[in-house]
């Protein structure tokens, strides 16, 4: 499975940068966060950062554990995460668009592992993509929201 969502934002590069790796205050950005508790890594944002983060998805609540894998600071970012039976990888990557505007893209795969997860893949993983894109462009369109709130 492989998603790629994107959102056109009017406010600066470095503002949306900012809120995306604010991850303690995200569930107050983005809806569909429940909550975050931060176990480790470096002071502040990098590679290593490690996060439960705590969301309702098809009803229920799920809890995943991610950890920056990759950073291009003021650029981009790489999550990983792995939970039954899949392993997850996210990418959250602001692109500038002069000075006062900016691109936000989320690329975000998940690989099954385990023969459970391969079978549930197959039959009714379809179902799943279309759901998971919606909640990715949700998540977006928080940011924004709240990028062009500042920007206001």
């Amino acid at each position: 499975m492989h998603i790629d969502v994107t959102q056109d934002i009017a406010a600066p590069a470095d503002r949306v940068w900012a809120i995306i790796t604010d991850l303690e205050n995200s569930p107050t950005v983005i809806s569909g966060i429940d909550s975050v508790d931060i176990l480790g890594g470096p002071d502040g944002f990098g590679i290593g950062t490690r996060w439960r983060e705590t969301r309702t998805m098809f009803g229920r609540q799920a809890t995943e554990e991610m950890e920056i894998s990759e950073l291009v600071p003021g650029r981009s970012y790489r999550t990983e995460a792995a939970s039954h039976g899949m392993n997850y990888e996210s990418m959250m990557e602001v692109v500038p668009v002069g000075d006062s505007a900016c691109t936000l893209t989320m690329r975000f795969a998940g690989e099954a592992t385990s023969t459970t997860s391969k079978v549930m893949g197959a039959t009714i993983g379809r179902l799943f993509v279309g759901s998971t894109r919606k909640a990715l462009a949700k998540d977006l369109a928080d940011i924004a929201a709240a990028a062009e709130a500042q920007a206001g």
